[in-house]
């Protein structure tokens, strides 16, 4: 900026000031451009002068033609130039005392966005994708915007987690009565049983690499979960997200681990631990730092430790089993755990569907209770529209009244205060059933928390501060736009209220519902789905 910076005042009595940049190297701009946004300067680059011949002086009193490069222009200007100043600025004094002296006396304003908007969206084809990783902090820089690496599942390298997942709705007594209730001796008897079958599932793995396979067989992970939340809460008459349901959230959580570390005490007796538990690590500074404890129970530098200790006494997630179940955390320590992970909660979309009778997906409540899922078919371009109804929904006009309608206003086909979907859950209400279940889960939760379309910026920014604040790993919310992203779910009155709009070859507009069929390339679409197969590239100009 010293040599080729200048500070630029201008307009009417120099009532505007920029900072500029010029370079004959676009890529200069670039980089120099992504250095500043991590200073949180925002700046553009405009081309001023093409590439080609021009007469200038030939340094003999004559002219002559010469090529010259391209010449671009990187401008900073409003609260950045501000930023810029104050942080970065000039080495010598003269361009900087040009600014002091426009600046003088002036009261700036702090409203420049520092955002673009997007003008259009073109598909131009597909790229190659690519994953990066960085290993110190788990974060990435692309184009000078710092962004965490993002996964469902937080996992070692080369880890992988066996899945597996419980229908709660399955031990629900009396449902829809006064005398509703959940089984919990049954309950815990299958997770027990269950546990056993994905440690056994460990040995069949199938993982495709050496590394994977090592890494599974040393650690003996394995993620069960569970499904149908939502519809469980509705068969005992509580409403997603109220008090009672976030306690029940947690208790069907904490006696799935507790349970499953019972388990995994028989089976570490019966078949040996994971062979990770009887390995020797060396005590660091860094691990008595962050475990005071260690150091209070006599443990110094340099010291071997054995896995199963580690594991069993000084995690802090087994210190919260040890409150519920001492002298099981006490075993494991003394014994070692089959495994060293045992629960996650998946998304379980497709099994809650097919093997589930579309029970809630995985902790969420359920999407609705009449809706439609797009459905790819083979060998059509557009997705089918598949009518779809929740299980507690065909449960209760099985149980209790047949006529009963999503959305109906009078007392023969109302259903009950209770039977909630996912945008009738506030957003702090979904991150408290999350936070409800994180405590027990020792791996991750696949969560998603819904929210209007129109839904204000400063209250989206909450979601995620609270969702911190209550110790989640992890935090996902949908807005549905139709115009970036239809779904695969999508509710009935969203695709009434949209109106699609389709340019054809001869310049004529079309607008359609996207609930309205249209006959197009010998199949029939709903209007939503062809405009996403149109987007996607599956078709050209209509």
């Amino acid at each position: 900026f010293q040599t080729d910076g200048t500070v630029n005042v201008s307009g009417n009595s120099g009532t505007t000031c920029s900072v500029r940049l010029a370079s004959s190297q676009a890529s200069l701009l670039k980089d120099v451009q992504v250095l500043l946004s991590n200073f949180g300067i925002f700046s553009r680059i405009f081309k001023r002068r093409e590439a080609g011949e021009r007469l200038l002086p030939d340094g003999k009193d004559g002219r002559r033609l010469y090529a010259c490069k391209a010449d671009y222009e990187l401008i900073i200007d409003g609260e950045s130039r501000e930023r810029f100043m104050s942080g970065i600025g000039f080495i010598t004094s003269g361009k900087n005392e040009k600014y002091e002296k426009w600046v003088a006396g002036k009261a700036l304003r702090k409203t420049q966005p520092f955002a673009s908007p997007v003008v259009e969206i073109v598909y131009v084809g597909n790229e190659a994708v690519f994953d990066t990783t960085q290993e110190d902090h788990n974060t990435v820089i692309f184009n000078g915007l710092v962004t965490g690496q993002c996964g469902e599942q937080p996992l070692p390298e080369y880890g992988a987690c066996l899945l597996g997942s419980v229908n709660l709705t399955k031990f629900i007594r009396h449902p829809f009565t006064d005398f509703a209730e959940f089984d919990w001796s049954e309950y815990r008897e299958v997770v027990k049983v269950f546990t056993r079958l994905l440690d056994n599932v460990v040995e069949i793995n199938g993982l495709p690499l050496e590394k994977q396979r090592e890494e599974i067989l040393r650690k003996r992970r394995h993620g069960m979960g569970f499904l149908g939340l939502g519809s469980t809460l509705a068969l005992l008459r509580m409403k997603y997200g109220s008090p009672e349901s976030v306690q029940f959230t947690e208790d069907v959580s904490r006696e799935m681990a507790v349970a499953g570390w019972e388990a995994a005490l028989e089976l570490a007796r019966e078949k040996g631990p994971a062979p990770i538990m009887n390995e020797e690590f060396t005590v660091t500074k860094e691990m008595l730092r962050k475990r005071p404890e260690m150091a209070r129970d006599g443990w110094k530098p340099g010291v071997k430790i054995a896995g199963r200790l580690l594991h069993a006494k000084y995690s802090r997630y087994m210190q919260r089993i040890a409150q519920e179940a001492p002298q099981l955390v006490h075993e494991l320590a003394e014994t070692g755990a089959r495994f060293t992970h045992h629960t996650s909660i998946a998304p379980t979309g497709t099994i809650s569907l097919s093997l589930a009778n579309n029970a809630s997906n995985g902790i969420e409540p359920s999407f609705a209770h009449h809706y439609f899922r797009n459905v790819i078919r083979e060998g059509k371009k557009s997705k089918e529209k598949i009518d779809v109804y929740s299980f507690e929904l065909l449960a209760y006009r099985e149980l209790v009244n047949p006529n009963a309608k999503p959305g109906a206003t009078n007392d023969a086909e109302r259903l009950p205060d209770y039977f909630i979907a996912s945008d009738g859950v506030t957003p702090k209400e979904h991150v408290e059933v999350q936070a409800a279940a994180q405590k027990w889960v020792d791996s991750s939760i696949s969560k998603t928390a819904n929210v209007p379309t129109d839904f204000p910026y400063e209250k989206f920014k909450d979601i995620y501060l609270y969702a911190y604040e209550q110790g989640l790993k992890g935090c996902t919310t949908f807005r549905f736009n139709p115009e970036a992203f239809q779904g695969v779910l999508v509710k009935e009155q969203d695709l009434k209220n949209t109106i699609y709009r389709f340019t054809l070859d001869d310049g004529t507009v079309l607008e359609a519902r996207g609930d309205e069929e249209i006959d197009y390339d010998g199949e029939i679409h709903t209007a939503a789905n062809l405009f996403d197969a149109i987007k996607d590239g599956y078709y050209g100009r209509m």
